[in-house]
């Protein structure tokens, strides 16, 4: 990509200002799991209340639990787990039951695990919280947080971080023990999720999909109905165990067939209390098409205490299949390059020969898993090998398609340098599209790999950015790329030695063929 760093630094300029480079915490001396955080360590308050406070009592407990659910998995016991459904009660209630979810674990290894679990105590619409800490411990030990997954979500409006949603909040800190005895080690992700509508569930889907690859476990974390009047919620008085169970299978009936809005539909009419129907909605809005949903174990305390006057359900269900996204890093295929590709110049040349903007559906251009991503994109316009127009945004905050639509427009018609893309020239045009990963933030200035990363350096309030292929371009080595961009971000030339902060990320540049043939929508 011949993208010369002149030529697009205005348009950094104003992408870097709306992005919050590093947020969290600071210390000169980072001790978390991550670079850039200082070690914080949350102990969860559970411990002698919703389960044992004694670490070998703990872990004789879940032993007993998994062993029980091992012998009676059901048939074919579960292969390729993305997701588990798991219930959030106390273990001497629901803990059984979540222990057939776990129990299929065995002999997995994940590299992260996404935890999305209800508020209970806080209302926050349509938007979902993580915590700063970096560490929680529970008796079976402490458990690093994924800090750099944690910031990435919070560079997106719907995640934000509300400390009042994590403190004492169970739903999601209730499924860490049982992942710790499964599981020798992995990375958390706890999500506290607010009460969402369908669009915000896709939304916050589309940006989690994004993120997790095929090392990565999703849980989402939810009891059924809760019947009873102290839950105000009493729909029929006579064959009430029946009743309740009918609600249920129900509701999973919509978890089991991934209809999203069937099953929201089906909370708003029937007034259901399940408590987890917000995560379970955006792990719904999450989960691959391929993905096969099915119940584990079912119960409920009704049942348990032989008193149904009040009860709650709890039941486990697992999602086969896998997250399209790589461990490895193959963020997109060769068919969602190629129909971007298509789709750039489609949009273009139905903006310069009909006058308008198009939607995809105007474009007749496949929209794949891969093209849904919420990434950064930058399109490029060449001419006989030459600059035409480049605009793109760096802040990952909308899917790659839609990105790569308006760029592709813009380059076209919003670059100041260069007229207007007239009709006479399209077939002349050559389409580039760079898709940009999330940013990451690294320990220090020497974490940077030339020619691989883009960069983020932030010192105060002062900030700047170059994309990956700046320094190649210029033939500038790393001090001599950092003090253009410390200047660049109205620092000294020598301001990138110290109390700097760094993010990077990584262009995934790919273009029309050379003898490609000039199509039209």
């Amino acid at each position: 990509m011949k993208l010369r760093w002149w030529a697009v630094s205005g348009i950094l300029l104003l992408a870097a200002a709306a992005v919050a480079l590093l947020p969290g915490s600071s210390g000169s001396t980072p001790e978390g799991n991550q670079p850039g955080h200082t070690k914080i360590v949350y102990d969860s308050p559970l411990a002698g209340k919703w389960y044992p406070a004694d670490r070998g009592e703990l872990k004789a407990e879940l032993a007993e639990y998994t062993q029980i659910a091992s012998q009676d998995m059901p048939s074919p016991p579960p292969k390729d787990i993305a997701a588990l459904l798991l219930p959030h009660a106390g273990y001497e209630f629901s803990g059984q039951t979540a222990s057939y979810g776990i129990a299929g674990l065995k002999g997995k290894t994940y590299k992260r695990v996404v935890v999305l679990g209800p508020t209970h105590q806080v209302n926050f619409p349509n938007a979902a919280s993580v915590p700063r800490d970096t560490h929680y411990r529970t008796p079976l030990g402490e458990v690093a947080l994924d800090t750099a997954f944690l910031d990435q979500l919070v560079q997106h409006p719907h995640f934000q971080r509300v400390p009042a949603a994590h403190r004492g909040e169970h739903s999601v800190q209730i499924e860490l023990p049982l992942l710790q005895a499964a599981l020798k080690d992995f990375l958390f992700v706890p999500i506290v999720v607010g009460q969402v509508d369908v669009a915000t569930a896709k939304e916050m889907a589309k940006i989690l999909t994004g993120l997790v690859d095929t090392e990565t476990l999703v849980v989402a974390s939810s009891d059924f109905t809760h019947y009873g009047e102290r839950f105000d919620y009493v729909p029929f008085t006579e064959n009430i165990a029946s009743g309740i169970r009918r609600l249920d299978m129900q509701a999973f009936g919509f978890i089991e067939k991934k209809n999203l809005k069937g099953f929201l539909g089906f909370c708003r009419k029937r007034r259901a209390t399940i408590c987890g129907r917000d995560p379970i909605a955006v792990l719904l809005a999450m989960l691959p098409k391929d993905a096969r949903v099915r119940m584990l174990h079912y119960d409920t305390s009704g049942r348990q205490a032989s008193d149904f006057s009040s009860s709650i359900s709890y039941l486990s269900a697992v999602a086969e299949g896998k997250w399209p996204r790589t461990s490895s890093g193959e963020v997109l295929s060769a068919t969602d390059k190629a129909n971007l590709l298509t789709l750039a110049r489609r949009a273009l040349t139905f903006r310069v020969t009909r006058g308008s903007t198009p939607s995809v559906a105007d474009l007749d251009v496949p929209v794949t898993d891969g093209m849904e991503q919420v990434m950064g994109a930058f399109v490029t316009l060449h001419k006989h090998g030459r600059l035409r127009g480049c605009i793109g945004e760096i802040k990952p905050r909308r899917e790659l398609y839609q990105a790569v639509m308006a760029h592709a427009i813009n380059a076209g018609f919003e670059d100041s340098r260069f007229p207007a893309v007239t009709a006479d020239e399209l077939p002349r045009l050559h389409v580039e599209i760079s898709a940009l990963t999330p940013p990451k933030p690294v320990a220090s200035y020497r974490d940077i790999v030339i020619g691989k990363h883009g960069i983020f350096i932030q010192r105060g309030w002062r900030s700047a950015v170059y994309l990956p292929q700046v320094a190649p371009e210029q033939g500038w080595d790393l001090a001599t790329t950092l003090t253009h961009l410390s200047r660049k971000a109205g620092l000294s030339k020598d301001a990138w030695k110290e109390g700097a902060r760094f993010a990077v990320f990584e262009a995934i540049a790919f273009q029309e063929r050379a003898d490609r043939e000039v199509d039209a929508p």
